[in-house]
């Protein structure tokens, strides 16, 4: 089997990318989707939150699964594990406001991310199916800031899956039935919680990368919309556009180190805080 290994003085060493191309399509995805994806070149302020956005889902991601390992899901034990991930594992205090703090803004990025669509018509033909699929990931994360939610399993937590899962009653003839599937049992218990839970790091989150895919899939192709309101096409050059990298990259760059900084101030308001 040959291996992407070249032969040097200092010995044998990974360089030799033609074996990576050869096997996967790496030149062919970065042309399509970065160097030969043309983006209008007058893109301003408000087109930063799409890629703020996924940077807020990354850390959601890492940071979770870092705080999974150290949680115990069950009704005697949750609460405990939380507070032992604040005292007793090193830096999990700044884990879980890095999580819970990343919720919030999140949220905030989204919001602004939907704002730019309504103003600059981004719902519009042919976008409508990109927009359907933006509320989707939406609705979903809002299940998923739910689920989230009552895992800390504290009065807040508990009496508020017991409020939003009694909802479902009100729906005719099936509702009661629904509300004992949601909570597991005929009321919030422990199986209430290892159930969002459950959902929380495995089913939702799953279904969310997934509407986040098709989103992106659906961005690339009918194109990012202008703020003048004149489509451009976004596979071929033209006068009024300009590669997607490194141009907008690099652009994103200094949202990302902007954003980091408000989100690291806001976590260091968050523990004063909470230790005040």
């Amino acid at each position: 089997m040959k291996l992407p290994l070249v032969l040097t003085k200092r010995g044998w060493k990974v360089l030799d990318l033609n074996w990576l191309y050869a096997r996967y399509p790496v030149r062919e995805f970065m042309q399509r989707h970065m160097t030969g994806y043309y983006a209008p070149r007058n893109f301003n302020f408000w087109y930063f939150f799409g890629s703020l956005s996924l940077l807020a889902l990354l850390n959601q991601i890492i940071t979770g699964i870092w705080l999974t390992m150290e949680y115990t899901p069950t009704g005697t034990e949750a609460f405990a594990s939380i507070q032992h991930i604040m005292r007793d594992v090193r830096y999990g205090w700044l884990l879980r406001f890095m999580h819970t703090t990343g919720a919030s803004l999140f949220f905030v990025v989204v919001y602004l991310h939907m704002y730019r669509g309504l103003i600059y018509g981004s719902y519009r033909a042919p976008r409508e199916l990109l927009w359907l699929i933006g509320m989707a990931i939406y609705l979903t994360l809002l299940l998923e800031a739910f689920t989230g939610y009552v895992l800390p399993w504290g009065q807040m937590s508990f009496w508020g899956a017991s409020v939003i899962t009694s909802f479902a009653s009100a729906i005719p003839w099936v509702g009661k039935y629904l509300v004992i599937w949601l909570r597991g049992d005929f009321n919030v218990s422990g199986v209430t919680l290892h159930r969002f839970f459950a959902l929380h790091v495995a089913l939702v989150p799953l279904i969310l990368l997934g509407f986040v895919f098709l989103h992106l899939v659906a961005l690339h192709y009918v194109g990012s919309n202008n703020p003048t309101g004149i489509d451009t096409k976004h596979d071929k050059p033209t006068a009024e556009t300009i590669p997607f990298h490194p141009y907008y990259t690099v652009k994103d760059l200094i949202g990302v180190v902007v954003f980091l900084l408000v989100f690291s101030t806001f976590c260091k308001i968050v523990f004063f805080f909470h230790n005040a």
